[in-house]
């Protein structure tokens, strides 16, 4: 019977000259790629324009790696940043805080909606939570790959020996817990959108969204190494972490959202025509 995994993977998956490709890149990569498309099917199935896509995704892409480099910066280690300010920038070195970029891509979204969709924000939340929860999914396979943010020790037979991280002893793989949550809170998602048309219940999807990737969150943290030194102190006065402080307003925010939705009437959004902007471009060509 299985005791424990030795986890010893490359997080390098191959390198061509002075650039390399790592497993972390590849799946945040991958994530963005087939979120775009399951977005863009979502867009065709509504009839929106599909020329909004672009714009959508420079949004979020941009809102995702700033947010999540600040969020790392101001709610984990500003002791550090704050007195070696050029640092910041360079993200290669690692520190990306996930409530930073969930906070980032709120904002992002918001501004979108009013900016290039002119429609209510819950339109867009509503597909884009979707993609987001498979990206996180990926992004934590990605954390496996790097032997980073695993948990404690434990004697359960699915634990894993990091070696490349000096480990000698069995460890939570809290990266694969996490992961998993987040696969099957995407396809709960798929579901209610494409099986059960929860869009038409404005903020419904984001509601679950929220309570589906925080909730484990939260309860996953009980098991995890801690980020920074800086959390012992937290964890010694308020009994919780860092990331279960941040995560208890995304929970509350998610039940606030899912009770709105189900006490309003369903809301059907519409576009005056299927792919108009792209119509309206062939016309003026000929």
């Amino acid at each position: 019977m299985l005791q424990f995994v030795v986890w010893n993977a490359d997080p390098e998956l191959f390198s061509f000259g002075p650039v390399s490709v790592r497993w972390y890149g590849l799946m945040f990569a991958i994530g963005f790629t087939v979120g775009y498309w399951i977005v863009s099917k979502m867009f065709r199935h509504e009839g929106a324009p599909e020329k909004w896509l672009g714009s959508l995704l420079a949004y979020v892409v941009v809102a995702t790696i700033v947010g999540a480099r600040l969020g790392h910066v101001f709610f984990y280690e500003w002791d550090y940043y704050s007195q070696h300010p050029g640092e910041i920038l360079q993200i290669w070195h690692g520190g990306l805080a996930s409530h930073g970029g969930t906070i980032a891509i709120i904002i992002a979204l918001f501004l979108w909606s009013w900016i290039v969709a002119k429609k209510p924000a819950s339109w867009v939340f509503d597909k884009i939570t979707v993609a987001i929860a498979l990206v996180g999914g990926l992004i934590r396979l990605g954390n496996l790959f790097n032997s980073e943010i695993y948990g404690g020790p434990t004697d359960l037979p699915w634990g894993f020996v990091f070696v490349r991280d000096g480990q000698t002893i069995p460890a939570h793989p809290t990266q694969l817990y996490e992961a998993l949550c987040y696969f099957a809170l995407f396809g709960l998602l798929m579901w209610m959108y494409w099986k059960k048309n929860a869009q038409e219940r404005p903020w419904l999807i984001t509601g679950v969204f929220f309570i589906g990737i925080f909730l484990p969150r939260f309860l996953i943290e009980y098991v995890k190494n801690v980020q920074v030194s800086s959390e012992y102190a937290m964890i010694e006065q308020y009994g919780m972490n860092m990331g279960q402080v941040l995560s208890i307003p995304f929970i509350l925010i998610g039940v606030g959202l899912v009770c709105w939705s189900l006490t309003h009437k369903k809301v059907k959004f519409t576009f005056p025509n299927r792919f108009a902007d792209e119509d309206s471009d062939r016309k003026k060509k000929h």
